[in-house]
């Protein structure tokens, strides 16, 4: 059921079920500012997760392009366990559309919110495996320059998936400057908010953010505004090491997260890779 946002059907009427193409939409699980999620059924009534462009102006073409390019990526790079399953793309109606695996569960940031019991029972298995969907997308040629607790899915026996590329990218062989830094300020490495240029070790320091937020229930930099998340990472005197908050997280995964929030991209792990192993060696597994 993937999309960075939970609908709240209080802020907005739902749309209604019905027919969609030769698809039957039964239930809108979540909406964000750009797409749908439907649980849809086919004529067989096999159930999918069906995402569905929202309405936008005729001539917003950014969204268009990023909806089509994340199918497009994820189309590339679907074919791992960790990551969310694509069967298709296209339109239907004048409508773009994404169809997927459906998976019974929720985003990590809604478990994260209620304190869910699950997390606490599989912490690590979670990191290994958020990591090595990382990986997964670094060794296909892509950086995902939108990880966060909403877009990893935790289905209900624990097994994570990795969803939401419309940001994404093709790895740069230099540092790559973007004229537009679309994402989540909070999950954003230094250089990101700078403007500076950037290349997949923004993700290693989005992973780090999502580690210490799962494993102390605390945001290492936490802000309002760009701005104020900057101001904290620059002044690394700020960041409060995770074992203060939980005294439980082993030295060595501590040394790990840290590693991975390091300002300058040099100090962090070189790939993903290395960071996985690392993080086995910190679990005993």
């Amino acid at each position: 059921m993937p999309l960075t946002e939970q609908f709240d059907p209080s802020t907005e009427a739902a749309p209604l079920p019905g027919p969609f193409g030769r698809f039957y939409l039964q239930e809108l699980i979540n909406r964000g500012g750009m797409a749908e999620i439907w649980l849809a059924t086919d004529q067989q009534n096999k159930a999918f997760a069906l995402r569905r462009m929202q309405k936008t102006g005729t001539f917003d073409f950014t969204s268009k392009k990023r909806f089509l390019r994340g199918c497009e990526i994820l189309s590339q790079i679907h074919h791992h366990e960790l990551v969310i399953g694509y069967i298709e793309h296209g339109k239907i109606e004048g409508t773009p559309y994404l169809l997927m695996d459906y998976v019974e569960g929720e985003n990590l940031k809604i478990l994260q919110a209620r304190a869910d019991e699950s997390l606490g029972d599989h912490v690590g298995n979670i990191l290994i495996d958020m990591a090595l969907a990382l990986e997964h997308v670094h060794d296909s040629g892509f950086m995902h320059l939108d990880f966060k607790p909403e877009n990893v899915m935790v289905s209900r026996n624990v097994n994570v998936r990795l969803i939401d590329f419309d940001l994404a990218r093709p790895i740069p062989k230099a540092a790559l400057r973007l004229s537009k830094m679309p994402g989540t300020p909070s999950y954003m490495a230094p250089e990101q908010l700078k403007r500076s240029g950037i290349d997949h070790r923004v993700d290693i320091f989005a992973f780090g953010v999502t580690a210490y937020e799962l494993l102390t229930g605390s945001k290492p930099f936490p802000g309002e505004t760009p701005e104020e998340v900057l101001r904290q990472q620059l002044d690394m005197h700020f960041l409060k090491p995770p074992r203060e908050v939980n005294p439980q997280i082993p030295p060595a995964l501590e040394r790990t997260v840290l590693k991975c929030l390091e300002r300058d991209p040099n100090k962090r792990h070189p790939i993903m890779s290395t960071l996985v192993l690392e993080l086995k060696s910190a679990l005993y597994v």
